[in-house]
């Protein structure tokens, strides 16, 4: 298989979830560019619409579906629905995800002041949302004895994290044994799951703190390579996992943040 065939993703379908901005936005530009058809799902109507517009300018195979991934229901319906529609699915990025607000460095991210109500609501997207697109996604693929799955995680998920969230860097954590897991049970059908563990990248989370020149100047102090990411730079690690270059990769859960890991 020549080069342009290990990264040549035409003839395959791909649902990207929280792809209405930041990384899930890049994943899903380079999945289109890549010559999938794809399908962005996010539960920001407005701004899905908007990028679906865009993209559709420039990719005719980009679709848009309106989805919480909150709601199990909703997602194995969403993922029945691309199947029927384009008789199979080939990769499932479940990107979707939310901030848990400031770690232990602030006094509101402290133990004693954690709003349980808060804990549960970014605990039933960023690990219960995974689980059911990954779930979703695991029913059709295994008897197709194909597919490729890659979940979005965080290098706040490998170590202990002082600027995030307690409910962020445990949903990050439990998301990462979710990947191996289920990398162990899905390896004999041939289907591949694998995490992208971001470290700072420019985009909307956390209120979009590292778009801020201040906090961006803090948090370069503690990049080997010295800056915050665009998200441009998602889009390698991600057409790898997605085509068929990866076929001996799974259960890895594979930093992109810079060095931030290493230290």
């Amino acid at each position: 298989m020549s080069l342009a065939e290990l990264f040549d993703l035409r003839e395959r379908t791909v649902l990207v979830t929280g792809a209405a901005s930041g990384l899930g936005l890049a994943v899903a530009e380079t999945m289109l560019e890549a010559g999938a058809c794809t399908v962005l799902a996010d539960a920001d109507e407005v701004a899905l619409a908007g990028e679906v517009e865009r993209l559709r300018a420039l990719h005719p195979l980009a679709e848009g579906l309106v989805l919480d991934v909150s709601h199990a229901d909703a997602v194995d319906a969403a993922v029945d629905g691309i199947v029927v529609r384009h008789g199979g699915l080939d990769c499932v990025f479940a990107n979707a995800g939310i901030s848990a607000g400031r770690g232990f460095v602030v006094e509101a991210g402290q133990l004693e002041n954690i709003d349980l109500a808060h804990w549960s609501h970014v605990l039933r997207i960023n690990l219960d949302g995974v689980m059911a697109t990954v779930r979703a996604a695991a029913r059709h693929m295994k008897p197709r004895r194909a597919g490729r799955i890659v979940v979005t995680s965080s290098i706040a998920g490998m170590r202990a994290e002082p600027l995030s969230g307690y409910a962020y860097v445990t949903s990050k954590a439990a998301v990462n044994n979710l990947v191996r897991q289920a990398a162990m049970e899905l390896a004999p059908y041939n289907v591949l799951v694998n995490a992208i563990a971001p470290g700072p990248f420019a985009t909307g989370i956390n209120g979009g703190r590292l778009r801020l020149p201040e906090s961006a100047e803090r948090m370069r102090t503690h990049i080997p390579l010295g800056r915050i990411a665009d998200t441009s730079e998602i889009k390698g690690l991600a057409l790898l996992l997605a085509s068929s270059a990866s076929s001996y990769m799974t259960g890895a859960i594979i930093p992109v943040d810079g060095g931030a890991s290493a230290r």
